[in-house]
């Protein structure tokens, strides 16, 4: 079994079909026995498997985290191997005492958050394969990350985006703007059909929004213009020609990467945080913006959208 990192959907459905085709016992066997050897290619191997088949992100785990997860494996393989694990029967103590460490050599508290995250989901493969009935990170505590997530994650900024868009090739720009305009989450964007375009009307139906749930949205002047761009003749079927959450993450990170800012590619979702932002930037509304971007919860809204730092000067300046 090979551990490198598989870029594209495919490559991981077929190596997890090699190790799910597996009989029990089969799985178990070489489960144990990479267990026991610490063969990291291995763990890898069976916890892309299990992710990619047992997970509610499945494929649709973006190349980022994978790489989280594949680092957060060899962290504790290197860490059991240094220390004598038995990987299979940790000690009661040993997971207390791997995250102190962690915490000690002055990891960030998101960055500890995320090697225990790997942990779990390397013992979750064990247990998916039935290697093994240990769950040693069930009970161990992780420091609190006290930072907010929109400081930690903060939406694009507009300088980024425009040289993105002025790089990107038809269906590249209307991708980008379908997050950055319109909004969107990636399954979204991806999921748009023509059928879904009113450019008439200035209106794009998200059909299968996040819960299975529809909303409609205003398409701005910039993309109804790239719509255009790329609408066929007859217009029908999907509106961008890939569907797979990899290719579109490859796609914008070469594009990134030919601006030579590949440093600042963040993935997709700070795309529709620079939506929001913007929204909330003319409204002031966080209502609106969160019936814009599908959420349910205003507090959900609220972590989505950069607040500037003296967005009360002009207010306090007139208190008597």
């Amino acid at each position: 079994m090979s551990g490198d990192l598989l870029p594209y959907v495919g490559d991981r459905l077929s190596q997890a079909r090699s190790l799910g085709g597996l009989t029990d016992e089969a799985l178990r066997v070489r489960a144990v026995t990479a267990a026991r050897d610490k063969a990291f290619g291995d763990l890898w191997a069976l916890t892309l498997a299990y992710l990619t088949t047992d997970t509610s992100g499945g494929v649709r785990l973006s190349p980022h985290t994978l790489r989280a997860y594949r680092k957060g494996v060899e962290v504790l393989i290197t860490h059991a191997t240094e220390h004598g694990w038995n990987l299979l029967h940790p000690g009661r103590r040993e997971p207390g005492l791997y995250v102190a460490g962690l915490v000690q050599s002055g990891l960030k508290p998101a960055t500890v958050q995320a090697r225990v995250a790997a942990a779990s989901a390397l013992y979750r493969a064990l247990r998916w394969a039935g290697a093994t009935d240990a769950d040693p990170f069930a009970d161990v505590k992780r420091p609190k990350d006290r930072t907010k997530g929109i400081v930690k994650n903060p939406p694009y900024r507009p300088d980024f985006v425009q040289a993105l868009l002025a790089e990107a090739d038809p269906h590249e720009r209307v991708l980008l703007l379908l997050l950055t305009h319109a909004g969107l989450r990636i399954a979204e964007a991806l999921g748009v059909d023509w059928a879904h375009v009113d450019l008439e009307r200035r209106r794009l139906l998200v059909a299968h929004g996040k819960g299975d749930k529809a909303r409609r949205v205003p398409l701005s002047a910039r993309l109804r213009e790239a719509l255009e761009g790329v609408r066929p003749a007859v217009p029908n079927g999907p509106v961008l020609p890939w569907r797979a959450y990899s290719t579109a993450y490859t796609r914008l990170q070469k594009l990134a990467l030919k601006c030579g800012r590949e440093h600042e590619f963040r993935g997709f979702h700070a795309g529709r945080k620079y939506a929001g932002t913007q929204l909330y930037a003319a409204t002031r509304d966080f209502t609106r913006v969160a019936g814009f971007l599908g959420h349910e919860q205003v507090d959900t809204t609220r972590r989505y959208v950069e607040l500037p730092e003296d967005d009360l000067d002009d207010v306090v300046e007139g208190f008597r």
